[in-house]
């Protein structure tokens, strides 16, 4: 009789099951074979997404690995060769501020406390701290990947086929200039992208300056509309006003708090006892 090669449980444990197909994969180079096998077939191309290994592996990596799996596997079953390119992102501004961190510097200090060249050292140094618990989390969770020869983010063959594409992509007409609003962080030097504003730390709570400003109506010299802002710096770029349809508004004869002038201010009606005293109403203005 044969021998019977399905190991049999007492009873259903999946970490044994996982563990003994890994050991079985790794032993007889499982993934190595299916590329045998298939050489001279029709390649199906398939550069992983690199996940960054300067910080931890979590279960949506695993979860998100788990779906490439299901396609490269696929392929591989419909007789493709399926070589699996695994990669590393080195993305600069996360590892930046963690070498920062570390070295108790900032960014105003690269150059003089510390070289740019010692700087750059430390952070290619710093991307790859936890590329072994990468490797066996990939291992652990049975996804095939060519571990031993990795693309780099860095790495200037990558970054200047990255320039190559986007020449072709300009010489195709397929890039137009166009606006939107980029997080921007003044500490850092930089933009940022909605990845990196999930950070821990990236927000805290802050004091910070408000302001009402006047806005002189067009068709009345002696008229102001009042606004107010958390974001003074972004007055000079103002260019017009909201109202809200649902909001009531009125009319407040007032002196001017700087020239002491009679003036005219529209505010929200319900908004007048913030801002004038209730004994002053009917209170005759002393113009200076």
């Amino acid at each position: 009789m044969p021998k019977n090669i399905y190991p049999e449980y007492e009873q259903l444990d999946m970490p044994r099951v996982a563990a003994s197909v890994a050991e079985q994969w790794k032993n007889q180079d499982i993934y190595q074979q299916s590329l045998d096998i298939r050489k001279g077939a029709k390649p199906f191309v398939f550069y992983e997404g690199p996940p960054s290994a300067n910080g931890m592996p979590g279960i949506h990596h695993v979860m998100g690995r788990t779906i490439k799996d299901i396609f490269c596997r696929y392929k591989t079953m419909k007789g493709y060769l399926v070589e699996r390119k695994s990669g590393w992102d080195t993305h600069g501004l996360p590892v930046e501020l963690q070498v920062e961190k570390k070295l108790g510097i900032k960014k105003e200090d690269i150059g003089t406390a510390i070289s740019v060249e010692e700087f750059n050292r430390l952070c290619k140094a710093s991307v790859f701290q936890f590329q072994e618990l990468w490797e066996d989390v990939t291992d652990k969770s049975g996804y095939w990947l060519d571990l031993k020869n990795p693309y780099l983010t860095y790495d200037p063959k990558y970054i200047e086929s990255l320039w190559w594409i986007l020449k072709q992509l300009f010489d195709r007409n397929l890039l137009y200039q166009g606006f939107s609003i980029q997080p921007y962080s003044p500490a850092a030097g930089t933009g940022l992208s909605s990845h990196e504003l999930s950070y821990a730390g990236t927000y805290r709570m802050v004091k910070d300056q408000t302001v009402v400003a006047q806005f002189q109506m067009e068709d009345a010299e002696d008229e102001y509309a009042l606004a107010w802002t958390t974001t003074p710096w972004t007055l000079p770029a103002n260019t017009a006003l909201a109202v809200g349809s649902n909001i009531s508004y009125a009319l407040v004869e007032t002196l001017n708090a700087y020239t002491r002038q009679r003036i005219k201010v529209i505010l929200a009606e319900e908004l007048i006892p913030m801002w004038f005293k209730p004994e002053g109403k009917g209170e005759a203005l002393d113009v200076v």
